[in-house]
């Protein structure tokens, strides 16, 4: 709102309007709004919901100092929507097609925690919503984050094309951005593409519609959509998934969740400036600059959760928070086009994804061959693993946030190391 209303106070030469067409300025504010939004809704949710006796039910998993979790707040993820949702609506571009998108995912995954808790804490029941409920709600959102990349003309990238001398007169009056190379002219064209980065490759655009090159692209370029949506769809339930998963011990989820924001945030700066694209010759995503802002908010709303959710936690994030940041998260990296590179920055969600799956399957394996059931880590996810064997979960959470630092920086350096 505040965007709309500055800039249209620019016309009147008003003080300090111009502020609000930074995405600098705005970004900064985007992050002091969020963390003044969670530090004050914070401290009064925590005493709404210890009133109204809106505890967390522990299952005993015979791990040092579990019971005495119990009966402390959750649902504590409406802290986190509310100081994602409150600057992105007075600071950003509200019909940016990314903006919209990213609102609807984080009220759509939101709505799906909050009936998760719910259930939970209200109906008593502790498996709380179905996981086939949860998984249609994640598909659903899915396929609306990748038939909306793959259909709406308002998200392109800008390709070069090159053009003799004799057409570079009608060109100039056309497109404004030319540059002369040798002979030729080099022009930039917003097109709809299904390319996205490869890490590590100087030439490090891959287009989706390869994985189907054996078919006739004017007649069959739909099956490459199919796959692409199918391939978002994955990737937005599998990371959602596993921030729901770390959310495990105090301040876990929420700190390295603030970690991979931030990896994110300087993808979506480049990738969305076209100096800076140029210079490090990636792809560069016009109206992807206003991610930053979104990006913003979501880094001070989880770092001002962590305010109240790091050891001994006063307040925790429940499915309401762990499954939206997670889902977010997937939909940033997809749309500036850097979801190949979401094992490498959410590395701590895919080990601890990875671990209950290794779990499992060596639970199930050992019982076919031995007829008794084994265990590879003492406890999934990984980081009860590390509590079995007497680490506090503090150290635990430190020692976790170091690796997901180490992983960002490694992210980061993709831009230049190819």
């Amino acid at each position: 709102m505040l965007y709309y209303l500055f800039d249209y106070l620019q016309q009147f030469n008003f003080p300090g309007a111009r502020l609000f067409s930074y995405i600098s300025f705005r970004s900064a504010m985007a992050v002091i709004i969020s963390l003044v939004f969670t530090m004050s809704a914070g401290k009064r949710l925590i005493g709404y919901l210890r009133r109204k006796q809106v505890g967390e039910t522990v299952r005993s998993l015979y791990l040092e100092g579990q019971n005495q979790k119990a009966g402390t707040p959750t649902m504590g993820g409406i802290i986190i929507i509310g100081a994602i949702l409150l600057p992105v609506i007075l600071l950003c571009e509200l019909g940016n097609i990314y903006i919209i998108l990213l609102i609807f995912t984080t009220i759509w995954l939101g709505i799906i925690g909050f009936v998760d808790d719910y259930i939970k804490i209200f109906r008593k029941n502790k498996d709380g919503l179905k996981g086939t409920y949860k998984l249609i709600g994640q598909i659903f959102l899915g396929i609306v984050i990748g038939t909306a990349i793959y259909m709406s003309p308002d998200i392109v990238v800008r390709e070069n094309v090159k053009i003799e001398t004799q057409d570079v007169k009608e060109l100039l009056e056309e497109a404004p951005v030319q540059k002369a190379v040798s002979g030729q002219h080099k022009t930039y064209s917003d097109v709809k593409s299904l390319k996205t980065t490869v890490p590590f490759l100087k030439n490090n655009e891959f287009d989706y519609s390869k994985i189907v090159w054996f078919l006739d692209s004017n007649k069959y370029g739909w099956v490459a959509g199919i796959i692409f949506i199918l391939i978002v769809t994955f990737i937005i339930t599998a990371v959602s998934n596993g921030a729901n998963i770390t959310d495990g011990i105090d301040g876990l989820a929420s700190s390295t969740s603030a970690v991979s924001a931030a990896t994110l945030l300087v993808f979506a700066y480049v990738s969305g400036n076209v100096i800076f694209s140029q210079y490090l010759n990636i792809m560069y995503i016009p109206k992807a600059g206003e991610l930053v802002v979104f990006t913003s908010a979501f880094i001070g709303a989880t770092v001002g959760f962590l305010w109240y959710n790091a050891y001994p936690a006063q307040i925790f994030m429940g499915d309401t928070g762990s499954l939206t940041i997670g889902g977010i998260i997937a939909v940033l990296a997809v749309l500036i086009r850097k979801e190949l590179l979401i094992p490498v920055f959410c590395g701590i969600f895919l080990v601890e994804n990875l671990s209950v799956m290794l779990q499992v399957w060596y639970f199930k394996r050992t019982i076919k061959k031995y007829g008794q059931g084994l265990h590879l880590f003492l406890m999934a996810p990984l980081h009860h693993h590390f509590q079995k064997k007497g680490m506090h979960e503090s150290k635990i959470v430190a020692r976790f946030l170091i690796v997901a630092i180490v992983l960002a920086v490694v992210s980061v350096l993709t831009l230049k190391i190819r």
